[in-house]
């Protein structure tokens, strides 16, 4: 945990997931323990979709949610070369510190979304793309009311949006500050989205993970981790 502090981590997780996270302890319960099967779960069920009562306090071992091994410091990094993942573009995140969620074999469809380790700017097989998503892009009248996709029956609009161009989520980004650094960061989650499950906007540069109203909770689980899955915490210093 070098890039940042490990309660700014906390503060982020707080961010998207709507409910204040905590240092796990041997009395946390188990259905307040945040992990990846229910991180992104979580914060669009909280933050945006669901109706009925959500956990206003959640715990994680952040030596079992985070992968420092891929953390990257961005900070310094200028691009301009073209790249895809997913056959889609990719904007590599200049200028943000990205802290990586521990990903790697935990879905039961293997790692093949994630494509191959190290630096390369064409895609692979069976990988998604990247997108960026913050905290109040669910909520945007400027996506969803403009750009949403009319379909028989039922109004594309309620869902998870995110974007490919990271340029256009800083607005929608949280501010948090480290109490033992007094520095301010904005955060993002990057991700990766399954490209039979998203549907493309009229502004192109977003994407929607369609939930339907009335989705049952477990559905909507389903549907998030089968569509989108984030990998990296992102944290650029204002």
């Amino acid at each position: 945990m070098s890039l940042v502090h490990s309660n700014v981590v906390l503060q982020a997780l707080s961010a998207f997931t709507g409910a204040t996270v905590k240092h796990s302890t041997k009395e946390t319960k188990d259905d307040n323990e945040l992990h990846i099967y229910n991180f992104i779960p979580t914060y669009v069920t909280n933050r945006a979709l669901a109706t009925d009562s959500v956990c206003d306090e959640l715990f994680v071992d952040i030596d079992t949610f985070l992968d420092p091994r891929f953390d990257y410091d961005f900070t310094d990094l200028k691009d301009s070369s073209t790249c895809k993942r997913g056959n889609e573009p990719y904007t590599r995140p200049c200028g943000w510190k990205r802290i990586a969620v521990k990903v790697l074999d935990k879905y039961p469809d293997g790692n093949a979304w994630l494509g191959t380790d190290g630096w390369r700017s064409y895609s692979v097989d069976g990988e998604w793309p990247v997108s960026y998503h913050g905290t109040s892009m669910n909520s945007a009248k400027a996506i969803i009311e403009s750009h949403y996709i009319p379909g028989s029956g039922q109004v594309y609009g309620r869902g998870i949006y995110s974007t490919y161009d990271i340029k256009e989520t800083v607005c929608y980004s949280q501010k948090v500050t480290c109490k033992e650094t007094g520095k301010t960061y904005n955060v993002l989650l990057q991700n990766r989205i399954n490209p039979k499950m998203r549907k493309v906007c009229a502004k192109k540069e977003y994407w929607l993970i369609e939930i339907p109203n009335g989705t049952p909770r477990d559905k909507e689980t389903e549907i998030v981790e089968k569509s989108i899955r984030p990998y990296g915490i992102l944290f650029k210093e204002v």
